[in-house]
């Protein structure tokens, strides 16, 4: 009887202390897929989106104290402290890789949401998988007008899209046109043949001619070429003043190191971010990269006017050995929107989440952007108050020159040219 009484009392004992320790083992998690680039030509730009997800999902589960939603307590507060958990898929850049990394998220490994994708075409073929599926999607960092267009009702993009970027550029031109003296006639663009590259020409071109300018030269090409010197040929013999590209990141490489070997000069070159904003370019070209331009939604030196953006780039560049970039800002910040969401909604359930996203409210100085906040159209889930900067190589890094009361130097302009380069 003794060793009985001993053997159930062992297990009363147990039993009294395994419900708090049971609890938080089975706490459930808060599990979203995400889908980006972790491979293949663009696998620098992945890294960049990923790492800005990461760490907007280690400042959400942590405790900091910073002017984010869901930044000063631990986890979740309306599912009782559940932590996120992100389920990161590769697409390689391949379209019908997106669309079956989608399905098997959702339909695999239970995720109550998607998140991506950097490529927009990867994007469009993700996100119809979230529409057939009732799963909200957000869009972090793909930038074709074209995805908000089609009438869907589970998709959402805090970022800004090409129609906003390139119209940014013309009224830049026309700014400096005003303001300096300079004067500007021809323009060109020159853009690979994907969703990305094709909606990119087409806002160019809108925009040229509203704004007054001739386009010179439109030179489409194939993505990820291996040479581009027909292309190159073709933009010299048109002579335009400034250049536009619509490139992901080795062809961004490419089409720079070929204007230098065929002496082919701009008063400017302007990237439609993607490659122009990946690390790899600036760190490739290295002083090939001066001066170029870029359309952007965030910056480093927009701590200046943002004290919070220096705090976490600190974090970041602690934690990922380099500084933010703008794709990695926007991951960051379409995370954020996404969680938060979820926290409003109180509930994992899909349409209790897209009807939170659609009362989504932020203001602009709960982001690290120079947004006036993020609040999506009801129409078409695209946020109303997203805006673009224009940013410029100085010193091996990307400095804000545009808007001007929020540039931390003056542009140059022109560009030097290569022959007069060191």
């Amino acid at each position: 009887m003794g060793k009985k009484y001993f053997f159930v009392s062992v297990v009363v004992t147990l039993m009294m202390f395994a419900p708090a320790s049971q609890s938080l083992a089975q706490q459930k998690e808060v599990v979203i897929g995400a889908i980006y680039p972790l491979t293949g030509p663009a696998a620098p730009a992945g890294a960049d989106v990923k790492n800005g997800t990461e760490l907007a999902i280690e400042i959400i589960n942590g405790t900091y104290n910073f002017n984010l939603p869901l930044a000063k307590t631990p986890g979740l507060p309306k599912l009782g402290g559940q932590k996120v958990r992100y389920i990161f898929a590769d697409h390689q850049g391949n379209p019908e890789k997106s669309l079956s990394e989608a399905e098997r998220l959702i339909t695999e490994n239970k995720v109550v949401a998607l998140q991506g994708t950097y490529h927009s075409s990867c994007a469009a073929t993700a996100s119809q998988v979230a529409e057939r599926m009732g799963i909200p999607f957000m869009s972090d960092v793909s930038s074709s007008p074209s995805l908000h267009q089609r009438g869907f009702k589970w998709f959402f993009r805090t970022s800004p899209h090409d129609d906003i970027f390139s119209e940014n550029f013309f009224i830049f031109m026309k700014e400096l046109e005003k303001n300096k003296g300079i004067k500007i006639n021809t323009v060109g663009v020159a853009w690979e043949n994907t969703l990305y590259g094709t909606d990119v020409a087409k806002a160019d071109r809108r925009f040229a001619e509203k704004y007054g300018y001739k386009m010179a030269v439109d030179v489409p090409y194939t993505a990820q070429s291996a040479e581009l010197t027909s292309e190159v040929q073709k933009i010299k013999m048109a002579k335009p003043q400034v250049i536009f590209h619509g490139a992901y990141v080795s062809d961004a490489i490419l089409f720079i190191k070929t204007y230098k070997e065929m002496n082919a000069n701009f008063q400017m070159i302007f990237g439609h971010g993607s490659g122009f904003l990946d690390s790899a370019f600036r760190r490739e070209l290295a002083k090939d990269a001066e001066y170029i331009s870029s359309w952007e939604v965030w910056a480093a030196d927009l701590t200046v006017k943002k004290p919070m953006v220096g705090a976490i780039n600190d974090i970041f560049q602690k934690r990922f050995g380099r500084s933010m970039n703008g794709h990695s800002a926007r991951s960051f910040t379409g995370t954020f929107a996404l969680v938060d969401a979820i926290n409003r909604a109180g509930s994992t359930d899909p349409n209790a989440i897209r009807k939170a996203l659609q009362e989504t409210n932020t203001p602009g100085d709960q982001t690290i952007m120079p947004w006036k906040g993020i609040a999506f159209d009801p129409q078409t889930g695209q946020n109303i108050h997203g805006s673009g900067i224009i940013v410029q190589v100085h010193g091996g890094a990307y400095k804000t020159v545009w808007p001007f009361d929020f540039a931390s130097v003056d542009a140059a302009w022109p560009m030097s040219e290569w022959s007069k380069r060191k």
